[in-house]
């Protein structure tokens, strides 16, 4: 399974490249200058006053259409952080989705008890450390620690969520 998996992520990363190209989608001015932190599968710059940019590879989905699906599930969710897709980026033969987000600086240290909290009022259960399940949506939404929602006035800012659907019941 992961090898296939891995072999339909390199042919619909050529196909998807064979499409930016063709129309003309490719980010070319990285101010590499502007470098602020670092995940597992993103790099983060600031943007301007009010936005970062984010260089992400998709590391942890199994297609980009999985990413791309991640990315519209965080923008119906949690308007207030949507990420805008500005075009793609590609360095040392790996690619990158280059997505701008609202600016989150914290205000206090996120109290993780209120994200439990928060998920479960809105449905979903939590089922272990930071990851959460909707069984009626079929989403699942991973890595919710204090690195990835921050806390601003008191209201919580979701900036990094990792998505991912269960085909079953979601399109269902």
């Amino acid at each position: 399974m992961a090898k296939t998996s891995k072999l339909f992520k390199q042919e619909e990363t050529k196909e998807l490249i064979k499409y930016i190209t063709k129309n003309n989608l490719w980010i070319l001015n990285i101010d590499f200058d502007k470098f602020i932190s670092q995940g597992a599968e993103q790099r983060v710059f600031i943007f301007d006053e009010k936005h970062v940019f984010k260089l992400n590879d998709s590391i942890y989905y199994v297609s980009w259409l999985d990413y791309f699906n991640n990315l519209l599930l965080n923008n119906y969710f949690f308007p207030d952080t949507a990420y805008n897709l500005l075009g793609f980026y590609e360095q040392d033969k790996v690619l990158y989705a280059v997505v701008q987000q609202p600016y989150v600086k914290a205000t206090s240290k996120t109290n993780l008890i209120k994200v439990k909290v928060f998920m479960e009022n809105n449905g979903f259960i939590n089922i272990r450390n930071h990851d959460y399940y909707n069984p009626y949506l079929g989403v699942i939404l991973e890595d919710l620690h204090d690195e990835n929602v921050l806390e601003q006035n008191d209201i919580l800012y979701f900036i990094d969520t990792v998505f991912f659907i269960k085909p079953e019941i979601f399109w269902d």
